[in-house]
């Protein structure tokens, strides 16, 4: 059984050149073991989700456009994840307010076509199905 995500956990973007961690704001009110838990929801670019470092993904436009004035060379530029839909599959037997909780094998999709995913879940203790 996989592990429940919580704030503080360790999240990797494919195109991204550096890790990020999930920020899980303490509204939700549902604590693992001492750290909010996230549910599916917790996909907001910024809120949620930081930025990865560099991207370097050409179907990001910025990306895009400084390697076509640098002449070809892939030229990454700063991360700014957009992310459209909520994280799946999710843990559809565990609810954090109404909504599927957040495991370590659920993953979402940036819109510059990088795969976002938990490397650390930021908890050890709880598991889920």
């Amino acid at each position: 059984m996989p592990p429940l995500v919580a704030n503080g956990a360790l999240l990797k973007c494919s195109f991204g050149l550096a890790p990020s961690s999930l920020l899980v704001t303490p509204e939700k009110g549902v604590s693992g073991t001492t750290q909010p838990i996230a549910n599916v929801a917790d996909q907001v670019p910024v809120k949620n989700i930081p930025p990865f470092g560099m991207c370097n993904s050409m179907a990001n436009p910025t990306v895009a456009a400084a390697t076509a004035a640098a002449l070809g060379v892939l030229t990454p530029m700063p991360c700014m994840p957009v992310i459209p839909a909520p994280w799946v599959p999710g843990a559809p037997m565990v609810k954090v307010k109404m909504l599927p909780a957040l495991n370590a094998t659920s993953k979402c999709m940036c819109t510059w076509g990088g795969v976002i995913e938990v490397t650390m879940p930021g908890q050890m203790k709880a598991q889920v199905k």
